[in-house]
């Protein structure tokens, strides 16, 4: 039996500059400003305990972050930080396309805490635009069909609801009545 060749990118922790992580474009976590300051004053009293975790960019000599966005912007926002860390930061890294990116960002919030609507509602907006059927969020960020449905009515995108089958009772009545008029045969 051929042994399971994976290992966790933790135990692959890089330094990477401060300067070169980037946030990414769609992370709907948000943190409120006390549990910012309690993270901060965890960081500063505990250090950095976990790494954030990134996709490194050949392209473009970066680090975009998955995870750990919050922990980024301690050091962002606090010099005193940044200087104890010397401008480092602990970083492990995934090599998945952005759908996937997307998905584990999605499953380290919701693992943590709540998520903004609004911001829940583009990223499956986004997925769909990337072709990820409704199967496969629900899959990939632990999502039901119900709840899928409600993010995609925010956004009030028509294309989102494309593999969705309606039943009749959206029709106007008018319609509703003329079918039935066409079914008796009068």
């Amino acid at each position: 039996m051929a042994e399971n060749m994976f290992q966790s990118p933790v135990y692959n922790v890089r330094a990477v500059p401060f300067e070169k992580i980037v946030p990414n474009s769609y992370n709907p976590n948000g943190v409120a400003p006390p549990e910012m300051k309690l993270l901060y004053d965890s960081i500063k009293e505990d250090g950095y305990t976990m790494p954030i975790v990134c996709y490194y960019s050949h392209k473009k000599d970066l680090y975009a972050i998955v995870d750990g966005f919050h922990r980024w912007r301690v050091m962002k926002e606090y010099p005193d930080i940044y200087e104890r860390e010397k401008g480092m930061m602990p970083v492990s890294v995934i090599s998945k396309p952005l759908s996937n990116r997307m998905a584990s960002t999605i499953r380290h919030n919701r693992a943590r805490g709540s998520h903004n609507v609004d911001l829940m509602s583009n990223i499956v907006r986004d997925l769909h635009e990337l072709g990820r059927s409704d199967a496969w969020i629900s899959k990939h960020l632990g999502m039901d069909k119900d709840e899928i449905l409600r993010l995609k009515q925010i956004t009030g995108l028509a294309a989102l609801f494309k593999d969705i089958n309606f039943g009749q009772a959206w029709k106007p009545i008018e319609e509703l009545e003329q079918e039935k008029i066409l079914k008796e045969g009068k």
